[in-house]
């Protein structure tokens, strides 16, 4: 096993066992701590398989954008620091069989088409000019429309966020009055 297989099962591993944390922590920040390092694990993935820019991309939009916005928004609800219910065994030992489910069949793929090279008319290009031509296309293959969907979904949930924190609480006004009389 060379180097770089090792390295691919270290960031798999670490991916896996971030989203098994994330999953299963009764404390919600932390379960939102716990995604932000799955997520920055899947950019070393893409760093690992020498797609800069992709990773850039994972970082910059979910690590630094949806991730911010969870906790942001765990913050700004009225019940952050409460513990959700602990998850029942059965939902552990499910998680814990899916990831190593996941892992074998992985292994399972890399292990039997090691040698298996895809070919296709038109090699990848993952040069960043390529990438931006491509993303803000008007073209049929063009991806402007996705764009700004996802820049519409992140303005709805930023005013979702907003109206959410902006909410009264009915039980901490009549808690303040209770406590004047």
């Amino acid at each position: 096993m060379n180097i770089s297989a090792i390295l691919f099962y270290a960031i798999s591993t670490f991916i896996l066992s971030a989203g098994i944390l994330a999953v299963t922590t009764v404390k919600i920040f932390r379960s939102a701590i716990w995604l932000l390092f799955s997520l920055v694990g899947i950019a070393a993935l893409y760093f690992w398989m020498q797609l800069e820019f992709i990773a850039a991309i994972q970082i910059v939009v979910y690590v630094g954008g949806i991730v911010v916005l969870i906790i942001f928004s765990i913050f700004l609800t009225q019940n952050s620091g409460k513990e959700m219910n602990s998850p029942k065994a059965g939902k552990k030992i499910f998680s814990a069989l899916a990831a190593l489910f996941g892992t074998a069949f992985v292994h399972n793929l890399i292990v039997h088409y090691e040698g298996f090279s895809f070919s296709s008319a038109k090699p990848f290009n993952p040069n960043v000019a390529e990438i931006g031509t491509q993303m803000l296309s008007t073209t049929a293959h063009g991806f402007i429309l996705p764009f700004e969907a996802v820049s519409m979904l992140l303005l709805a949930a930023m005013v979702g966020c907003i109206v959410i924190a902006l909410r009264p609480n009915n039980n901490i006004e009549s808690e303040t009055l209770n406590k004047k009389d």
